[in-house]
Protein backbone atom coordinates (compact mmCIF):
# COMPACT_ATOMS: atom_id res chain seq x y z
CA UNK A 1 0.00 0.00 0.00
CA UNK A 2 2.16 2.95 -1.20
CA UNK A 3 0.62 6.36 -2.04
CA UNK A 4 2.86 7.29 -4.95
CA UNK A 5 6.29 8.83 -6.24
CA UNK A 6 7.22 11.99 -4.57
CA UNK A 7 10.72 12.61 -6.67
CA UNK A 8 9.76 16.10 -7.63
CA UNK A 9 9.92 17.13 -4.01
CA UNK A 10 12.45 17.50 -1.97
CA UNK A 11 13.71 14.86 0.14
CA UNK A 12 11.89 14.08 3.43
CA UNK A 13 12.48 12.77 6.84
CA UNK A 14 10.92 9.48 7.69
CA UNK A 15 10.36 7.44 10.12
CA UNK A 16 10.63 3.89 9.06
CA UNK A 17 8.56 1.57 11.69
CA UNK A 18 8.31 -1.55 12.68
CA UNK A 19 5.19 -2.72 12.81
CA UNK A 20 4.40 -5.59 15.65
CA UNK A 21 5.74 -5.07 18.93
CA UNK A 22 6.14 -1.20 18.30
CA UNK A 23 2.89 0.16 16.81
CA UNK A 24 0.91 -2.12 17.64
CA UNK A 25 1.02 -4.83 20.47
CA UNK A 26 2.93 -8.48 19.70
CA UNK A 27 0.06 -10.97 18.41
CA UNK A 28 2.36 -14.07 17.67
CA UNK A 29 1.57 -14.42 13.81
CA UNK A 30 -1.25 -11.61 13.69
CA UNK A 31 -3.81 -13.04 10.81
CA UNK A 32 -6.92 -11.62 12.00
CA UNK A 33 -8.32 -8.29 12.28
CA UNK A 34 -10.33 -9.63 15.74
CA UNK A 35 -6.54 -9.89 17.02
CA UNK A 36 -5.03 -6.73 16.10
CA UNK A 37 -4.71 -4.25 19.30
CA UNK A 38 -3.22 -0.72 19.40
CA UNK A 39 -1.40 0.27 22.54
CA UNK A 40 -3.27 3.24 24.23
CA UNK A 41 -0.33 5.52 22.76
CA UNK A 42 -0.21 4.66 19.19
CA UNK A 43 -2.86 7.05 18.10
CA UNK A 44 -0.97 10.24 19.55
CA UNK A 45 2.27 9.10 18.27
CA UNK A 46 1.31 8.48 15.10
CA UNK A 47 -0.27 12.36 15.41
CA UNK A 48 2.67 14.26 16.38
CA UNK A 49 5.04 12.48 13.63
CA UNK A 50 2.13 13.65 10.58
CA UNK A 51 2.72 17.06 12.55
CA UNK A 52 6.11 17.05 13.05
CA UNK A 53 5.99 16.55 8.75
CA UNK A 54 7.51 13.19 9.17
CA UNK A 55 6.50 10.52 6.59
CA UNK A 56 5.72 7.68 8.06
CA UNK A 57 6.48 3.76 6.41
CA UNK A 58 5.85 0.94 7.90
CA UNK A 59 8.44 -2.31 7.73
CA UNK A 60 7.35 -5.43 8.48
CA UNK A 61 8.89 -9.01 8.29
CA UNK A 62 5.57 -11.57 7.79
CA UNK A 63 7.42 -15.01 7.92
CA UNK A 64 3.66 -16.73 8.83
CA UNK A 65 3.08 -16.20 5.10
CA UNK A 66 6.12 -17.74 3.68
CA UNK A 67 5.29 -20.34 6.37
CA UNK A 68 1.73 -20.70 5.46
CA UNK A 69 -0.01 -19.63 9.08
CA UNK A 70 -1.55 -17.28 7.03
CA UNK A 71 -2.54 -15.58 3.74
CA UNK A 72 -1.13 -12.70 2.58
CA UNK A 73 -4.57 -11.34 1.88
CA UNK A 74 -4.89 -11.06 6.01
CA UNK A 75 -1.89 -9.20 6.48
CA UNK A 76 -3.28 -6.70 3.58
CA UNK A 77 -7.05 -6.47 6.11
CA UNK A 78 -4.68 -5.88 9.10
CA UNK A 79 -3.30 -3.58 7.06
CA UNK A 80 -5.94 -1.45 5.96
CA UNK A 81 -7.89 -1.80 9.51
CA UNK A 82 -4.61 0.22 10.99
CA UNK A 83 -4.61 2.56 8.32
CA UNK A 84 -8.65 3.21 8.99
CA UNK A 85 -7.95 3.28 12.85
CA UNK A 86 -5.00 6.04 12.05
CA UNK A 87 -6.93 7.88 9.72
CA UNK A 88 -4.84 7.03 6.76
CA UNK A 89 -1.54 8.59 8.59
CA UNK A 90 0.65 5.68 7.72
CA UNK A 91 2.84 6.32 4.40
CA UNK A 92 2.93 3.01 2.90
CA UNK A 93 3.53 -0.17 4.09
CA UNK A 94 6.35 -2.92 3.19
CA UNK A 95 6.70 -6.09 4.30
CA UNK A 96 8.51 -9.21 3.76
CA UNK A 97 7.05 -12.77 3.45
CA UNK A 98 9.72 -15.06 3.58
CA UNK A 99 10.86 -16.93 6.25
CA UNK A 100 13.87 -16.47 7.58
CA UNK A 101 16.20 -19.37 6.23
CA UNK A 102 15.16 -18.28 2.70
CA UNK A 103 17.86 -15.61 2.96
CA UNK A 104 16.09 -13.12 1.05
CA UNK A 105 16.90 -9.25 0.11
CA UNK A 106 13.98 -8.09 1.91
CA UNK A 107 13.73 -9.60 5.08
CA UNK A 108 14.72 -7.18 7.92
CA UNK A 109 17.80 -5.98 8.43
CA UNK A 110 18.33 -6.74 4.49
CA UNK A 111 17.39 -2.82 2.90
CA UNK A 112 15.57 -4.09 -0.09
CA UNK A 113 12.14 -2.56 1.76
CA UNK A 114 13.59 0.79 2.61
CA UNK A 115 15.13 1.11 -0.96
CA UNK A 116 11.80 -0.08 -2.43
CA UNK A 117 10.73 3.08 0.14
CA UNK A 118 13.40 5.08 -1.16
CA UNK A 119 12.29 4.61 -4.64
CA UNK A 120 8.51 5.44 -3.83
CA UNK A 121 9.13 8.73 -2.05
CA UNK A 122 12.29 10.92 -2.47
CA UNK A 123 13.98 10.25 1.70
CA UNK A 124 16.75 12.12 3.61
CA UNK A 125 18.00 8.87 5.02
CA UNK A 126 20.55 10.72 6.68
CA UNK A 127 18.10 12.76 9.02
CA UNK A 128 15.45 9.27 9.12
CA UNK A 129 15.02 7.13 11.57
CA UNK A 130 14.30 3.13 11.84
CA UNK A 131 12.36 2.52 15.37
CA UNK A 132 11.23 -1.03 16.12
CA UNK A 133 11.31 -3.39 18.95
CA UNK A 134 13.99 -6.16 17.99
CA UNK A 135 18.08 -5.85 17.36
CA UNK A 136 17.18 -6.60 13.75
CA UNK A 137 15.16 -3.36 13.44
CA UNK A 138 18.45 -1.55 15.13
CA UNK A 139 20.59 -3.04 12.66
CA UNK A 140 18.26 -2.55 9.85
CA UNK A 141 18.56 1.19 10.59
CA UNK A 142 22.31 0.84 10.71
CA UNK A 143 22.51 -0.48 7.14
CA UNK A 144 20.54 2.28 6.36
CA UNK A 145 22.55 5.18 7.40
CA UNK A 146 19.50 6.19 9.50
CA UNK A 147 19.09 7.21 13.31
CA UNK A 148 18.05 4.32 15.05
CA UNK A 149 15.45 3.90 18.22
CA UNK A 150 15.16 0.62 19.89
CA UNK A 151 11.10 0.75 22.21
CA UNK A 152 11.09 -1.72 24.77
CA UNK A 153 7.66 -2.92 24.08
CA UNK A 154 6.95 -5.84 22.47
CA UNK A 155 10.50 -8.26 22.61
CA UNK A 156 11.77 -4.60 23.01
CA UNK A 157 12.72 -5.75 27.19
CA UNK A 158 14.24 -9.31 25.46
CA UNK A 159 16.38 -7.41 22.93
CA UNK A 160 18.00 -4.77 24.49
CA UNK A 161 21.06 -7.28 25.74
CA UNK A 162 21.21 -8.07 22.05
CA UNK A 163 22.18 -5.06 20.36
CA UNK A 164 25.92 -5.52 19.51
CA UNK A 165 25.98 -1.60 18.84
CA UNK A 166 23.83 0.78 20.65
CA UNK A 167 21.16 2.39 18.99
CA UNK A 168 20.51 6.35 19.20
CA UNK A 169 18.03 6.05 21.45
CA UNK A 170 16.17 3.64 23.91
CA UNK A 171 12.83 4.44 24.98
CA UNK A 172 9.86 2.95 26.98
CA UNK A 173 7.26 2.93 24.17
CA UNK A 174 6.50 4.76 21.01
CA UNK A 175 5.37 7.50 21.92
CA UNK A 176 8.26 8.08 24.07
CA UNK A 177 10.77 7.74 21.39
CA UNK A 178 8.34 9.92 19.26
CA UNK A 179 8.34 12.72 21.91
CA UNK A 180 12.06 12.31 21.95
CA UNK A 181 12.80 12.47 18.09
CA UNK A 182 10.50 15.62 17.70
CA UNK A 183 11.89 17.42 20.45
CA UNK A 184 14.94 16.85 19.05
CA UNK A 185 14.19 17.78 15.53
CA UNK A 186 12.57 20.85 16.98
CA UNK A 187 15.77 21.88 18.70
CA UNK A 188 18.13 21.21 15.27
CA UNK A 189 15.87 23.15 13.28
CA UNK A 190 15.47 26.73 15.82
CA UNK A 191 19.16 26.08 15.65
CA UNK A 192 20.17 26.32 11.77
Amino acid sequence: MNTGNFTDNPKSRAIFLDRDGTLIEEVNFLSRVADLRFFPFTIQAINLLKNSGFLIIVLTNQSGIGRKIFEEKAMHEIHAEIQYRLRDKIDAFYFCPHPPDENCACRKPSLAMIETACADFTIDLENSWMIGDKAIDVETGFNAGTKTALVLTGYGQKDVAKLQKKPDLIAENLLEAVKTITNYEQIRHSNS
